[in-house]
């Protein structure tokens, strides 16, 4: 049989498609950027017709490049960043506007109102998140007040909601000629609207967004040899979509934290701790989300605590594309490196509001301890610093949470090329960090998830043998500087405080 699995995964900065072999071993790939779309401050937006070109055009690219056909794949799987919204008609495939990015903060007076109200604790009791910017109900609800003929479209079933793999699913499976209307429990349930428990939208929750049912999804298993169907298009053939999972999700089965207490963190455009909580929802009373992180076919979902942080990677990309001081990461890390320390510096990049364990979407970015001395490369090294900090204070609601100690943590993410911000989040954290031989783990984990339900891999057990340690870093500083520098942190965060009224 076939014995390559192909990966989709597809990003907020880009999309790329990479083909796997039973080993977990990359053979091929290919990777492009989209365009940020940022019409007002606060505001970030993709276009959904570009997104999905583009993902023709990797898979296209990263077959050609392994010089594989269809008949080579054994099964696809889908992995996707989270919460970003798309509206589209079911007979013409055209987007009624712009995908809302999961960054995106313009839904702040609408989930203010909502926990104003007193109707915030139905939604953390049902979903298991808070009202938040963050999760993609709000973003659905706000267009469905905004975008002129929606809601008419809606209630009349001609328009579809979806976040972005139920939009790639929908495409590659014929789109417009029978194209499926899926998604799986893990990007169900950042919507706001799924029932933790229960696996299924929930009535109530429908009814406080006002959101009509006719538009949802259909809800199955994140790995399934059935539900999700054949590609139609892409591939130049028929596979089967085998899998789908959230970024996050992907990159727990990627890292294989199958067990209950396994944790990873993952750096990229934002960071997100995760640990596999089995099959109990935890309820989190230090600022972090109760999410599903599983469902293998037929088998118990498995669930998850997490920790959200809005921005990080895309610090980095902001020092390029914005402020334009580095041309590349890679030279962010060399303009970091040229300094000793930030000399007092600290950057906290609340650009979207603070996600966990603060939601304050009040808050705003802010740069503080500054003087003549300072330079590019100390903003480079805070730059830095701002992504290890943010991550302790998820590593330490965490552990309260769940009322253990964590005495390593598992890494991966584009930051993680970075020995200088993997030897500073060892500093921070005063444990190992472990970075994995095979650093897409995202795309690994949705490669896992496709071909474990169609038999290229026969149990979730068969990941283990795939995974091995690539680089450790080991704390090198004293628990007196750690904890100066926590305390400076947490001064700079309470800069950022109270900068916005609601809708700001």
């Amino acid at each position: 049989m076939a014995d390559l699995v192909a990966a989709i995964d597809q990003g907020t900065t880009s999309t790329r498609c990479i083909l796997f072999d039973r080993a977990g071993t990359s053979v091929s790939s290919h990777q492009i950027e989209h365009d940020q779309i940022m019409p007002r401050a606060g505001w970030v937006e993709h276009d959904p017709l570009q997104i999905w070109q583009r993902t023709e055009t990797v898979v296209q690219q990263s077959m050609a490049a392994g010089g594989v056909t269809a008949s080579d794949i054994a099964a696809v799987g889908i992995t996707n960043q989270r919460e970003t919204t798309v509206v589209w008609n079911r007979r013409t495939g055209e987007p009624y506007h712009n995908a809302v990015v999961w960054q995106d903060t313009r839904t702040a007076q609408l989930v203010g109102d909502l926990d104003r109200a007193g109707t915030g604790d139905l939604i953390r009791q049902r979903a298991g998140i808070p009202p938040a910017t963050y999760f993609a109900g709000g973003k659905l609800a706000w267009l469905l007040q905004n975008v002129e003929g929606l809601r008419a479209a809606a209630e009349a079933g001609d328009a579809l909601f979806g976040t972005i793999d139920t939009w790639l699913l929908w495409n590659l499976t014929g789109g417009t000629d029978g194209g499926h209307h899926l998604t799986d429990v893990t990007n169900a349930s950042r919507t706001m609207l799924m029932n933790l428990a229960e696996l299924r939208w929930d009535d109530q929750l429908l009814e406080l967004f006002d959101i009509p049912r006719a538009m949802l999804p259909v809800i199955v298993p994140s790995s399934h040899a059935e539900k999700f169907g054949t590609t139609r298009t892409a591939f130049g053939g028929e596979v089967v979509i085998g899998g789908v999972l959230g970024d996050q999700h992907a990159a727990m089965v990627g890292q294989v934290c199958l067990d209950e207490g396994d944790a990873k963190n993952t750096y990229g455009t934002g960071n997100f701790l995760l640990m596999n909580t089995g099959t109990e929802i935890v309820h989190s009373t230090h600022g972090l989300l109760s999410t599903v992180c599983y469902q293998f076919g037929d088998e118990p979902a498995r669930y998850a605590l997490e920790g959200s942080i809005a921005v990080t990677g895309s610090a980095i990309q902001w020092l390029r594309d914005q402020l334009g001081i580095v041309s590349s990461a890679a030279e962010a890390d060399r303009l970091a490196q040229s300094v000793p320390d930030t000399g007092g510096l600290y950057f906290v990049p609340a650009f979207s509001g603070l996600f966990a364990p603060y939601w304050r979407p009040d808050a705003r970015g802010a740069i503080v301890g500054m003087t003549r001395f300072h330079t590019a490369a100390h903003l480079a090294r805070a730059t830095f610093e701002s992504i290890c900090y943010s991550s302790y204070d998820l590593v330490k609601a965490m552990e309260a949470d769940a009322g253990v100690t964590m005495t390593s943590l598992k890494v991966d993410g584009g930051v993680t090329a970075s020995g200088l911000a993997m030897q500073l989040q060892a500093d921070i954290l005063g444990i190992d960090v472990i970075r994995p031989v095979v650093p897409e783990t995202t795309a690994l984990g949705a490669g896992y998830a496709a071909g474990l339900a169609v038999g290229v891999w026969e149990t979730a057990e068969d990941f283990r043998a795939n995974w091995h340690e690539d680089r450790r870093w080991i704390s090198s500083i004293d628990q007196q500087a750690r904890d100066a520098g926590i305390s400076a942190w947490h001064k700079a965060i309470e800069r950022t405080l109270d900068w916005v009224d609601d809708g700001g």
